[in-house]
């Protein structure tokens, strides 16, 4: 089982241009990974309403994030480089999404020295094994930074810069699972996309 703390690089062009509130709102931006009212990005940034407005607007002028609707943001491909997050090829989401072997799977555990028998052999297999596994497993696994480091090695460093986002934010129980899945779930329909081809589960 992946155990390592991962570290997920930061430091990239453009993101030295960022002072750290616009930084903090674009992660949360990236956390959300859809359209939202400014409120909901304030609010997930734990910013005030109209400092987050005006930084909003800022990083819109800017092309880190766009306006696909009236009233809703989202971040851009150049708001995700910002923050370290490279480009996906076609050949690296196929990479990403593509079954592993048993040594490479990624196995539950409830705790330490206690297997669940359960392992993922892929990043939907991951997605789909999430909705059931027991939440205590899930919050050791997240409280370990286990996540971040699978995925790392799976080769997606924005799913890790996600999960650890997530981290942050403290969520326990059913609230944790429901939004590591939705994450998970979005990640894997935008790799899907990039790679042109469906997704099977394992």
């Amino acid at each position: 089982m992946i155990s390592l703390y991962a570290h997920i690089p930061l430091g990239c062009t453009g993101a030295m241009s960022l002072s750290p509130i616009r930084f903090e709102i674009l992660e949360a931006m990236l956390l959300l990974d859809k359209p939202e009212k400014p409120a909901v990005i304030a609010k997930e940034a734990g910013k005030d309403f109209p400092s987050a407005m005006m930084h909003i607007l800022w990083l819109t002028r800017m092309g880190y994030a766009a306006s696909p609707a009236k009233g809703l943001y989202v971040i851009t491909e150049n708001g995700k480089k910002a923050l370290g997050l490279p480009d996906i090829s076609r050949e690296k989401a196929r990479e990403i999404l593509a079954p592993l072997p048993t040594d490479k799977a990624f196995h539950f555990y409830a705790g330490i020295g206690k297997p669940l028998n359960l392992s993922a052999h892929s990043l939907r297999d991951f997605c789909d094994k999430i909705l059931n596994v027991d939440e205590v497993s899930i919050n050791f696994h997240l409280n370990r930074g286990d996540f971040e480091a699978w995925f790392t090695c799976l080769g997606d460093v924005e799913l890790a810069k996600k999960v650890a986002l997530l981290k942050a934010k403290k969520n326990v129980g059913e609230d944790l699972r429901k939004r590591l899945h939705a994450i998970v779930e979005t990640r894997c329909m935008a790799l899907a996309n990039v790679a042109a081809h469906a997704i099977t589960s394992v």
